[in-house]
């Protein structure tokens, strides 16, 4: 039966029950008997190819290789915006804001910084974490869903990196689901691709497409940029155990900043478009949301997922070391748990501080927990990103 992850697993029964010992579960869901799992597999004989190094052969392979969490960084805007500060530009107070969403401040990108120079920070930390060159890199994957380029903010990433050999990069569009969804794509490159290490930076300045006169949105979102180094490792020391990943293009209308067409007044539009081309300047809404419906979306499938994902790792609650959510909202982070049976000591949570980063949130709270010694090396995290489009998903991860 295909899971949701797209890959195939044994089902197992019961969360508290470990894979058994005849079959060699591989971390991304792949299920192969255990002496096969040590061997490296060919697509196709090729006539000739056995004569080519493994560097000149065409022939795709897959390769018994796991990979890792070995360093990570963050970076933040520097001007703070309070709940104070938002009481004078609408109908709010601290206390309002606090209850409700469990955030006092925000970080936001003022004319003075960019997104991308966040994203270059936090990417330079988790490489100096790590002790890796930035010309070791392989790929760079940028999380965000809101680019400083129509095509793709990675490749300028790369570049301020000094990134000499010219590695991929590319952007990934899934707002607050925006990092998971980069774990699981730079352990698939890893372990299909051949590629050694990958940064996945999650980045988001949804303060760009905030309402400020709107209460129900202004006060939640926030800047900033978070990054983790993914590196290959034996297939023994794999760092992802299991995910779970969805979408639901029917909740779009419940979160979303759609495209809409400003009119113009002169014959040609202000991109030059002639004939029966619409004669528009195209741009992004401001963020429209539905607070209760994306809220009783997130405490359904949030914790259903993560329970699938466990259960695909063979592992239970009680297993993992620590729960890191996207920092949404305060009130979902507890009911997850909740739910979960997981105490709020072994709960991430930096909200307060930062408010709703998007893709950001995960990384910049896992930074933060590393840096103080909360997380250590060894240790199990549930994780899981959720928001718009609506898409969702978690992974079980081991730092270090």
């Amino acid at each position: 039966m295909a899971n949701a992850s797209g890959f195939f697993s044994p089902s197992v029964p019961s969360l508290r029950r470990r894979v058994q010992p005849s079959i060699g579960l591989y971390r991304s869901g792949f299920c192969f008997p255990a002496k096969i799992s040590e061997r490296v597999f060919c697509s196709s004989t090729i006539e000739g190819a056995e004569k080519l190094s493994p560097s000149q052969s065409r022939v795709p392979r897959i390769v018994s290789k796991g990979c890792k969490l070995v360093g990570c960084g963050s970076a933040v805007p520097s001007l703070q915006i309070s709940n104070d500060d938002l009481a004078k530009i609408v109908e709010t107070s601290d206390e309002w804001i606090s209850v409700r969403t469990g955030i006092h401040n925000r970080r936001v990108l003022s004319g003075k910084d960019s997104l991308t120079a966040l994203a270059v920070e936090a990417a330079k930390r988790a490489l100096e974490m790590a002790q890796v060159d930035p010309d070791e890199v392989d790929l760079v994957l940028m999380c965000t869903s809101t680019p400083e380029d129509l095509f793709g903010s990675a490749p300028q990433i790369q570049k301020a990196l000094g990134c000499k050999k010219n590695p991929l990069a590319y952007d990934i569009t899934a707002a607050c689901s925006g990092f998971v969804l980069g774990l699981v794509s730079a352990a698939c490159h890893i372990r299909g691709g051949g590629f050694h290490n990958v940064l996945v930076i999650g980045a988001d300045a949804l303060s760009r497409y905030v309402d400020w006169t709107d209460r129900g949105t202004c006060i939640l979102f926030g800047d900033a940029a978070g990054a983790v180094l993914v590196q290959a490792c034996d297939s023994e020391q794999d760092g992802l155990f299991a995910f779970d990943l969805h979408s639901d293009g029917d909740g779009q209308r419940h979160l979303n900043a759609s495209m809409k067409n400003n009119e113009t007044d002169s014959t040609l539009g202000s991109n030059g478009s002639v004939l029966d081309v619409p004669q528009a300047r195209s741009s992004y809404s401001c963020i429209q949301m539905n607070g209760k419906e994306v809220f009783r979306f997130a405490v359904r499938c949030v914790p259903q997922s993560i329970e699938s994902a466990l259960e695909k790792a063979g592992l239970s609650g009680s297993n993992i070391d620590w729960l890191l959510l996207h920092q949404a909202n305060q009130r979902i982070i507890d009911a997850v748990a909740t739910r979960l049976e997981v105490p709020p000591e072994r709960v991430i949570s930096n909200l307060a501080q930062y408010g709703n980063t998007s893709a950001a949130s995960i990384p910049l709270a896992l930074d933060e927990a590393v840096r103080s010694g909360k997380v250590q090396s060894g240790h199990t995290i549930a994780t899981a990103g959720f928001g718009a489009g609506l898409t969702w998903g978690s992974a079980i991860v081991r730092w270090g």
